[in-house]
């Protein structure tokens, strides 16, 4: 497979400073929430170690997030995720409400500015200009250098790509494993997995959504699926940065190693054709009623 190979992280610019980042980037969600079981013994030293294999990789966009937590039996919060990547880094090499989360998130990874902040939810009761307002501050303070929207409307993001440059970040880009080839039954998922209540996974659907043309794809080209998803997902553009998450770090050699696939024209619509349109929703009922309302609010603010 390809991922064997020597790697050599590509990186290009994101935004309009100078700042560079890797072709490849890293989702920290399912190291420490959603994703099935954890033990709190078991999860630091296995996440750090991870972390540790996308740095030595030349992977340098990592995504995490306060909520990216899961809880113990007793209902505490097991590891935050930004206290792990925070170790990692060590090892290895509205208004007051932002203010505070940014505070705390700064206190948590032991650093002291991050380059890129998301919101990773637009507030549907704030206007978006309110909120860049307040963010724009912080880069002016030095706290924050980047500003990037998750999960916004077609409509903001028009409006935000009106003042600003942007680079596009593709959260799941596998699909939440359905483009891996490891997820290919409901039974697959354990007890504990949040996607056994996802549409797309459930019984009735995950039968349909199994994309086994696109695995042939992948074999014929000697790369893994993954490999193939991420590699399509680079042709897009010089301005995309998949994000794909692993609780492995034989999955982020393997991630890291799609910067290095070449598919021609041919190949990609062939890929693009191979992968079955979608049944049930990307998020539950009451998660597309959230994403719904934002795009609703969004068009009256407009």
């Amino acid at each position: 497979f390809i991922f064997e190979f020597s790697i050599n992280m590509q990186q290009h610019q994101l935004g309009s400073q100078g700042l560079k980042v890797s072709k490849i980037g890293f989702g920290a969600m399912g190291m420490t929430a959603l994703y099935g079981d954890f033990d709190r013994e078991d999860v630091e030293e296995t996440s750090i170690d991870t972390i540790g294999k996308a740095l030595e990789l030349g992977i340098n966009l990592i995504d995490t997030a306060w909520a990216y937590q899961s809880l113990g039996a007793d209902g505490k919060p097991n590891r935050t995720n930004e206290e792990l990547i925070g170790k990692a880094i060590k090892r290895y090499g509205w208004d007051n409400y932002v203010r505070q989360q940014l505070a705390e998130s700064l206190q948590r990874l032991d650093i002291d500015y991050v380059d890129l902040y998301y919101m990773h939810r637009v507030d549907p009761s704030t206007p978006i200009e309110e909120t860049v307002k307040c963010l724009k501050q912080l880069v002016h303070e030095g706290k924050i250098k980047y500003i990037e929207l998750s999960e916004c409307s077609s409509d903001e993001i028009r409006h935000a790509h009106l003042m600003f440059a942007r680079t596009w970040h593709w959260y799941s880009p596998l699909g939440c494993g359905l483009l891996t080839g490891a997820i290919t039954s409901h039974d697959a998922l354990s007890a504990n997995d949040a996607r056994r209540n996802n549409p797309r996974f459930v019984a009735d659907s995950i039968g349909n959504n199994v994309p086994n043309k696109f695995f042939e794809l992948a074999a014929a080209k000697n790369m893994t699926p993954a490999q193939q998803a991420l590699a399509w997902l680079l042709h897009r553009g010089d301005d995309v940065d998949p994000i794909p998450g692993t609780k492995n770090s034989k999955r982020i050699i393997e991630n890291a190693g799609a910067a290095s696939i070449v598919l021609t024209n041919d190949e990609l619509i062939a890929i693009e054709k191979a992968v079955p349109e979608m049944t049930g929703a990307r998020y539950d009922e009451g998660s597309m009623n959230w994403v719904m309302k934002l795009e609703n609010t969004s068009s009256n603010h407009s």
